[in-house]
């Protein structure tokens, strides 16, 4: 048995320093409570002055380079994204990639960020130190380096996006796909859709206590659909947006397509969304949104899908009373809504065709939110990081809008679609979330929508067809994209078919309809792909075994 020896003072650093990360790595991993990690700290401490770990009697110096170098780097990159967005999702890492981070509002990320570059050099400058100066721990470091490569959810998920390129049957979701077909109508609504940052159903739950009160109100004038869950490829804000009015998952052109070394041009450009769809029957169309449109290639989504003016930060900053007046992020959702207002109401004025208007707040973005100052007013002073205390913000403002529209007439003959973009990432309520059947935020509100609760198995590509519905416009077999109407009950949604985990592995081993949505950009995989069907692919036995 090895003796308990105290290590020289040389050996105090690298200890605490492995100790310190191995802590703070399962509590961001867990849910453990963050000062778990300096009693995870000291047990590993401890056993390392019972191993003698870097102790001078194990002193074998060899000039050496560690194997886990790399490995650790890449762990290092996995538990930066978990710690910032709680979930990982590798397709939003490449989409933003590729479609652009320019004008991002992380400020306080990139602060993180630093910190972490900083803690990873620490690590790399200790494991060299160990595997230079203990034989030991040098002869165990190799070992050490492939446990940490097969155990990185990042090489396991990049794993399973490079088997997209020569999976056998890559077409399983394309041959569910329906081209949206409407047809012309008198007198067509006009569409308000406001998307809440993360503001998702999931706060109406009684822990959280007010916090979505005001959602509720408005839901009690309106269809409520409950149960509206997220797949994979659809939880980050661009991917909540195509699911929910493209009605397919946002599945990445991907690093290796054949543009790879050029930011993207187009968003989605082989599919027809709401705003195609719209824009063919007449409607004017505007977006507005706090941010900037460079982000995530927002602007190119909007210029491409139909919309005649796309209004972000650039364009919006400027008509501001106080240029000063501003987040991270962008606007504060308070001016977001004035300039709504007023879009609106330029709308009205013009002329007697149709219009839509699709906004996105800030309020809710993790990690912290950015409440507005109209809600400070209301609610008292923040702490600057109770979520809750956005998503009340976020919450009440919209309801506010709705009700100062519906006081100048604005919302006669209109469909009013109240949408979390996709689930909150972590947020300081990220625990109690977890715990809890998570679902988006769903609501609709026109003068032939009689108030009601729906639940439905469903999941954000079904806001697509529901939408369309809902103004009027039904699709053949109330079916758009991947999504069904859920006003429909004798349509079955993909996740009334099909479970949850049958669907997001099909994400992963999918590639004819990443063609689809980017026209061939995506790389080929083997053999011959089944060509696209313009109708739904009915269900058969061996498709439920599958």
């Amino acid at each position: 048995m090895p003796s308990f020896t105290r290590p020289n003072p040389s050996t105090w650093l690298p200890l605490t320093t492995l100790g310190l990360s191995l802590g703070y790595s399962i509590t961001v991993l867990t849910r453990l409570p963050w000062w778990s990690l300096f009693l995870l700290a000291a047990i590993w401490v401890g056993i390392g002055i019972r191993l003698g770990i870097g102790h001078r009697r194990h002193h074998r110096y060899r000039k050496a380079w560690p194997w886990s170098l790399l490995p650790l780097c890449l762990w290092g990159i996995y538990l930066y994204l978990a710690d910032s967005f709680g979930n990982v999702d590798l397709g939003a890492v490449f989409f933003h990639l590729q479609a652009g981070m320019a004008d991002h509002g992380g400020t306080g990320r990139m602060v993180t960020a630093a910190l972490y570059t900083f803690c990873m050099l620490g690590m790399l400058i200790t494991s060299t130190w160990l595997t230079r100066n203990d034989w030991r721990w040098r002869r165990f470091e190799p070992l050490l380096a492939v446990l940490l490569l097969v155990s990185n959810p990042l090489i396991l998920g990049l794993g399973q996006r490079s088997a997209v390129v020569v999976t056998d049957d890559g077409s399983w979701l394309d041959r569910r796909y329906v081209e949206p077909d409407i047809t012309a109508q008198q007198n067509p609504p006009n569409l308000l859709l406001l998307y809440l940052e993360s503001i998702e159903r999931t706060y109406a739950a009684p822990v959280f206590g007010d916090a979505y009160a005001d959602l509720e109100a408005v839901g009690e004038r309106g269809v409520v659909f409950e149960g509206v869950r997220q797949v994979d490829n659809t939880g980050w804000t661009m991917a909540g947006k195509i699911a929910s009015q493209c009605g397919t998952p946002l599945m990445p052109a991907g690093l290796l397509h054949d543009r790879q070394f050029e930011p993207l041009s187009t968003v989605v450009p082989g599919i027809d969304c709401l705003g195609d769809m719209l824009s063919e029957q007449g409607y004017r169309l505007s977006y507005l949104g706090g941010a900037s449109t460079e982000f995530a290639g927002k602007g190119l989504f909007y210029h491409g899908h139909g919309f005649d003016h796309v209004y972000g930060l650039q364009k919006l900053k400027p008509r501001l009373e106080n240029p000063d007046y501003v987040n991270d992020w962008g606007l504060y959702d308070d001016s977001l809504y004035d300039f709504t207002v007023k879009e609106i109401e330029r709308l009205n004025a013009q002329d007697d065709s149709p219009w839509g208007v699709v906004n996105l707040t800030i309020a809710g973005h993790a990690p912290d939110g950015h409440p507005a100052q109209r809600c400070i007013e209301r609610q008292g002073e923040w702490d600057g990081e109770d979520i809750l205390y956005s998503v009340e913000c976020s919450a009440w403002l919209a309801r506010d809008l709705v009700e100062r529209l519906e006081a100048k007439g604005y919302l006669d003959n209109t469909v009013v679609a109240i949408v979390s973009d996709h689930l909150s990432m972590r947020v300081s309520e990220w625990d109690t979330l977890e715990t809890l059947p998570r679902e988006n935020t769903f609501i609709l509100l026109g003068d032939d929508l009689q108030p009601r609760r729906i639940t439905r198995n469903a999941s954000m590509m079904d806001v697509f067809p529901t939408l369309l519905d809902a103004m009027g416009y039904l699709p053949d077999n109330a079916a758009a994209g991947l999504g069904v109407s859920l006003l429909r009950d004798k349509s079955q949604t993909l996740l009334e078919r099909h479970d949850m985990q049958t669907i997001n592995s099909r994400l992963h081993a999918e590639n004819a309809l990443q063609q689809r949505l980017w026209e061939g950009l995506a790389p080929q995989g083997h053999g011959n792909q089944t060509p696209p069907l313009p109708q739904q692919t009915l269900e058969t036995p061996g498709d439920q075994a599958k």
